[in-house]
């Protein structure tokens, strides 16, 4: 029978694709995603296929693709994980070298974790996984001729017993031609950032990657009974869903909503928390988990700090922006009318779970907002970011971008290394606010209605043209700024009538010191510095440079 030389099916997240691209290249063979031709169709995600059009019409677009596939495909062929509920699909199958990836539901839910892009497992991804294995496991066993688990195993592993239940040859001899490059272990890819213990303070590690869920419990631990789970409105399926997956887990598990982005970061949001970790007997045993973006962790961190003099939390990011800065090195607080960020404390989380997965769904605002303050890190310790930036700016620009998690976990390492050796500011870290002291003015004059990397790119231009002025900065390193900027669609200008207002504002910043304002300017790159008590003429020259 001609057709596929191998077609894997399975549930989503068990890595038919990964399996498949390497049986391919094992084989000599090509390989073929029906999820991926039905993307091609459709000219959108599969998550906005079943937003715009619903389930119906996307299983009408899986069937023709599945039925293409199959009599045009001689290599290796990935099914997607809902295929097998059609009837035709199942009678095509037949007689085919079908292989049914299986794994269990711990095992899932690690893998898939906040992946907002797998449509079915959008709100509980414990509870949903095993009602979609019971409608669909006996019919994955229906149409295969063998079963592998995937548990515990690695891509390689895999690919080895499908070749050794099928017994189909390998490929000796030269490389084997394929439809599309080769990726290897993705659902395994996470790096793992070290952030040293200071001050007191216990070492904790930032996990950059997809699929993190499953990291939770262990970063929680045994000794906790109860966990509270803080996160905004925006988020409020997300928030349910991870509440009760670690309820299913067994801990006494509460979900905080919070308002959206910086209306959370108030004192009465925080008594409100407070309340609700009182009514629940929180002990100083118990964890708090803050998901969201900068504003929540910002809340959940500060909430941690304050309740019993300092219980355990832990991060799980879900923009660009809380990912490079907010949710790493402990700094955590609240607004007030005199300014941002004026009350808080220094409370490093327990741990960081930066899940890549969670950015496929952010609105492009937010997460070139978020830009911002990965170009930061670039201008002040990692020029090999703005490189990256520059060398496609539209890719920098999206979470499929070919460089998102080079980006972000470089970002990661720059602000980890200077925390690791400074965590409350006493030196080095004064560095990370570069750009930082007019943005905090900007969004106090807007009410913090302004995106804060918005604010942030407006504040690095602001401080590129301060240290050109004062003489410490080239003009190349100085345009820069404004051409890396601008290509990924973030503010160069603000309101020229405002200055008045925002230098009151600047002189109420962390870093002034009595009446002198003090602004992190740049050397050159790489070579950030501190210019302490700048001439009014000099400041209003510099921001003339950013004047609408």
């Amino acid at each position: 029978m001609s057709g596929p030389l191998i077609v894997l099916v399975g549930p989503m997240g068990v890595g038919k694709s990964t399996v498949g691209e390497l049986l391919a290249e094992q084989l000599g063979t090509t390989y073929r995603d029906t999820d991926a031709d039905v993307v091609a169709m459709a000219g959108k995600p599969i998550s906005e296929i079943f937003f715009d059009e619903g389930e119906e019409h996307f299983r009408a677009l899986e069937r023709q693709a599945v039925q293409d596939a199959i009599a045009e495909h001689a290599g290796v062929l990935a099914l997607g994980g809902g295929a097998v509920l059609d009837e035709a699909t199942r009678t095509l199958l037949a007689g085919h070298q079908v292989v049914y990836l299986s794994m269990e539901v711990d095992e899932a839910v690690r893998r898939v974790g906040l992946n907002t892009a797998r449509p079915l497992l959008a709100v509980n991804p414990r509870r949903q996984w095993r009602e979609l294995m019971d409608a669909r496991r006996h019919l994955y066993e229906e149409v295969a001729r063998a079963v592998v688990a995937t548990d515990d195993r690695t891509a390689e592993e895999v690919a080895r017993a499908i070749l050794d239940v099928t017994e189909l040859p390998e490929r000796t001899g030269e490389p084997a031609p394929s439809g599309r490059e080769t990726t290897r272990m993705t659902e395994q890819g996470t790096t793992r950032i070290q952030i040293a213990g200071t001050a007191g303070t216990d070492p904790y590690e930032v996990l950059v990657g997809r699929r993190l869920l499953g990291e939770l419990p262990n970063l929680i631990g045994d000794r906790a009974k109860r966990v509270a789970v803080l996160h905004p409105e925006a988020l409020a399926e997300t928030g349910e869903a991870v509440r009760q997956d670690l309820a299913d887990q067994g801990y006494e598990a509460i979900a905080i909503q919070l308002p959206n982005a910086e209306e959370a970061k108030t004192v009465e949001v925080a008594a409100y928390c407070w309340k609700a970790l009182g009514q629940t007997g929180f002990t100083r045993t118990d964890v708090i988990v803050g998901v969201g973006g900068g504003a929540t962790t910002d809340v959940a961190g500060f909430v941690a700090a304050s309740w019993l003099r300092g219980v355990r939390w832990i991060a799980v990011p879900t923009t660009v922006l809380a990912m490079v800065d907010a949710a790493v090195g402990g700094k955590t607080g609240i607004n007030t009318a005199e300014g941002k960020n004026l009350v808080g404390a220094f409370h490093p989380p327990a741990g960081v779970l930066c899940d890549l997965a969670a950015l496929d769904s952010l609105p492009v605002h937010d997460y070139v907002s978020g830009m911002a303050e990965i170009i930061k890190a670039g201008f002040i310790a990692d020029p090999v970011i703005l490189d990256l930036v520059e060398a496609d700016p539209e890719g920098a620009r999206t979470p499929a971008g070919p460089h998102t998690a080079e980006l972000i976990e470089r970002s990661i390492r720059v602000k980890a290394e200077v925390v690791s050796s400074d965590l409350k500011e006493s030196g080095p870290r004064e560095i990370l606010n570069y750009g930082h002291t007019l943005a905090h003015a900007i969004e106090k004059n807007e009410r913090y209605k302004w995106r804060h990397g918005a604010a942030v790119s407006v504040g690095m231009v602001f401080a590129a043209e301060l240290g050109r002025l004062a003489g410490r900065l080239d003009d190349a390193t100085a345009d820069r700024h404004r051409a890396v900027l601008e290509s990924v669609g973030l503010p160069l200008t603000y309101r020229g009538d405002q200055w008045p207002k925002l230098l009151e504002n600047m002189k109420i910043d962390k870093k002034s010191r009595g009446d002198l304002l003090r602004f992190i300017v740049l050397d050159g790159i790489g070579k950030p510095t501190v210019l302490e008590g700048p001439d009014p003429a000099v400041l209003l020259a510099a921001f003339g440079e950013v004047s609408a």
